[in-house]
């Protein structure tokens, strides 16, 4: 060891009141979604950044825990209006508001998106309706357009009903439609319950539906049922009634 290390100085002890300690750099949420972007936090994360703080015994982290979990995640609590939050311990109108406004703008966000090119299959009819559709609490009946390529040509929103039926007017549905001039159709609505499970009504109204396609010249395609846990196709399923018209699940090219 040379002389020269040992005449250098000691590091200054921690202890050292004359230096000042550094303090590690804090990041929450907010900071974490600033630097790095939203889709980078959990849900509770986000849910925090939203409520903004907790309350007198509860800081908002947990706050936003308690609330998820109380209300079994994000699909659960999508569910709930401003008055209901607004009731659970910690929330009040305030933050309820909040809730329920973000929740609003992220069913309109899910709106603008851009559809598929073309709707190849259920799956495609899936995930063009299930942001706006699979979480709704009531019923609701659509009619989408269709050219010869199976591009949506305008989405007719027909009938809302109840959480456990949706009334169709055969007549009505084609009187909307028929103004598009669109040679095909697909016919969709969503099961509150959260089971995609096709009823016997269902099925009825199909083929009323189909039967009054063929004397209108327009080919039915499929009729497509959304619901929290997943979709079925009536034309996957082998449940669409037969029709008189050459109907084709495929995409011309």
């Amino acid at each position: 060891m040379t002389d020269s290390l040992l005449d250098s100085p000691p590091y200054p002890s921690l202890l050292d009141p004359t230096v000042e300690p550094v303090s590690p750099r804090f990041e929450g949420p907010r900071e974490r979604l600033v630097r790095g972007g939203a889709q980078h936090l959990e849900d509770d994360e986000l849910l925090a950044v939203l409520l903004g703080t907790g309350c007198a015994d509860e800081p908002v982290s947990r706050l936003a825990s308690r609330l998820l979990r109380e209300h079994e995640g994000l699909a659960g609590l999508a569910q709930q209006g401003a008055p209901s939050l607004a009731r659970v311990r910690g929330i009040g109108e305030s933050k309820a508001a909040r809730i329920a406004a973000a929740i609003e703008l992220g069913r309109r966000a899910s709106r603008v998106s851009p559809p598929p090119t073309a709707l190849r299959s259920a799956d495609d009819v899936d995930l063009l309706l299930r942001p706006r559709l699979a979480h709704l609490e009531v019923e609701h009946f659509l009619a989408l357009a269709i050219d010869s390529r199976h591009r949506v040509v305008r989405e007719l929103w027909i009938s809302k009903g109840t959480m456990t039926s949706c009334v169709v007017s055969v007549a009505d549905v084609y009187r909307q439609l028929l103004r598009e001039a669109a040679p095909a159709v697909i016919f969709a609505h969503n099961h509150p319950s959260g089971e995609a499970e096709p009823s016997v009504d269902d099925l009825e109204l199909t083929r009323r539906l189909v039967a009054a396609a063929d004397l209108l010249g327009v080919s039915v395609v499929d009729h497509v049922i959304v619901a929290r846990e997943g979709y079925r196709s009536l034309r996957e399923s082998g449940l669409m009634p037969r029709s008189t018209r050459a109907v084709s699940s495929t995409v011309r090219t």
